[in-house]
C-alpha cells in the first residue's frame, strides 16, 4: 500500500492528533515570539503563581477541560484560548489533509496552514509578523515545495518550482510597491510574507496566486467596511493586514483554478 492509499480512516485521525501537538506549541509561539523570549526555556507555567505546569497538565485540549480552565496550583483562570488554537489546528490540519490528500505536498501545506495560524494571531494581538517566523518560512518553503515537485516514486515538476520562484518574487515586488506608494497602507511584514505566500500558490498555478493576492484585499476591505459601518473603527485606525492575506491565500489555494475556469467560461 502507498502513503497515496492509506485510507482516510487512519490518515485523518493521524492529522487530528498531529494538530492537537502542534497546536500545544504554537501556543507558546504566540506568547513567546513578540516577546522575544526562548521557545524552550523556562519551561510553560502559570503566569499567577509561577509554578511549573506538570506534563500530565500538558495533553492538549483534554488538561483545560479535566482542571475546568483553572490552575491545579492555585486555582488561577487559564485562558480558552489555548484549547481553542489547539482545536483549531487540529481543525486546520484535518481540513488541509482532506483537501490535498496524502501527497508530497502535504508537509508545505500543514507547514504553512500552522505558520498561517501562529502568523494571524500574532499579528491580531500586536500588529507584526515577526521576522522570528516569517524570514524562516522562506527557506522551509523552498525545501518543501522542492520536495513537491520532486515528487519520490512519481512524474516530477520543476515546471511548477520555477513558477513558485517568480510568482514569490512578483508577489513581493508588487507588495513593496504598495508599501513604498502607500506607506500607511501596510507594514514591511506584510511584504515579506507576501513572498512566501507567493511561493506557495505559484506552485500550484497562476490562477492561485492571482485570486490569492485579489481575495486578500477583498475580504480585508470587506472586513474594514464592516468595522466602520459598525462603528468600531475610524479611517485612520490601524486594522491587520496579515490575516487577510493569510484568508486570501487559503482561498486563493482552493477556489483560485475553479474561479480561472468559470471566468473563461464566461469569456
Amino acid at each position: 500500500m502507498t502513503t497515496a492509499e492509506l485510507p482516510a480512516a487512519l490518515v485523518l485521525p493521524l492529522a487530528a492528533v498531529l494538530g492537537l501537538v502542534i497546536g500545544s506549541f504554537l501556543n507558546v509561539v504566540v506568547w513567546r515570539v513578540p516577546r522575544g523570549e526562548s521557545l524552550v526555556q523556562p519551561p510553560s507555567s502559570c503566569p499567577g503563581c509561577g509554578h511549573q505546569i506538570r506534563a500530565r497538565d500538558n495533553v492538549p485540549v483534554l488538561s483545560w477541560l479535566v482542571l475546568r480552565g483553572r490552575c491545579r496550583d492555585c486555582g488561577g483562570s487559564i485562558s480558552a484560548r489555548y484549547p481553542l488554537v489547539e482545536a483549531a489546528t487540529a481543525v486546520l490540519f484535518v481540513a488541509v489533509v482532506s483537501w490535498a490528500g496524502v501527497t508530497w505536498a502535504l508537509p508545505a501545506l500543514l507547514y504553512l496552514a500552522a505558520v498561517a495560524l501562529a502568523l494571524a494571531l500574532i499579528d491580531i494581538d500586536t500588529k507584526r509578523l515577526p521576522n522570528a517566523i516569517v524570514l524562516p518560512s522562506y527557506p522551509v518553503a523552498l525545501v518543501l515545495l522542492a520536495l513537491a515537485s520532486l515528487n519520490p516514486g512519481g512524474a516530477s515538476d520543476w515546471g511548477a518550482y520555477l513558477r513558485a520562484l517568480i510568482g514569490g518574487a512578483a508577489l513581493y515586488v508588487l507588495y513593496l510597491v504598495l508599501v513604498v506608494v502607500y506607506p500607511g497602507g501596510m507594514g514591511f511584514g506584510d511584504v515579506k510574507l507576501a513572498g512566501v505566500l507567493g511561493l506557495y500558490l505559484a506552485w500550484f498555478g497562476w490562477a492561485e496566486l492571482v485570486v490569492g493576492w485579489f481575495a486578500a484585499f477583498l475580504v480585508g476591505g470587506v472586513f474594514a467596511v464592516g468595522l466602520l459601518i459598525a462603528g468600531k473603527a475610524g479611517r485612520k485606525t490601524g486594522i491587520p493586514f496579515g490575516p487577510w492575506m493569510l484568508v486570501g491565500a487559503g482561498l486563493g489555494l482552493i477556489a483560485g483554478e475553479p474561479l480561472a475556469q468559470w471566468y473563461l467560461g464566461l469569456l
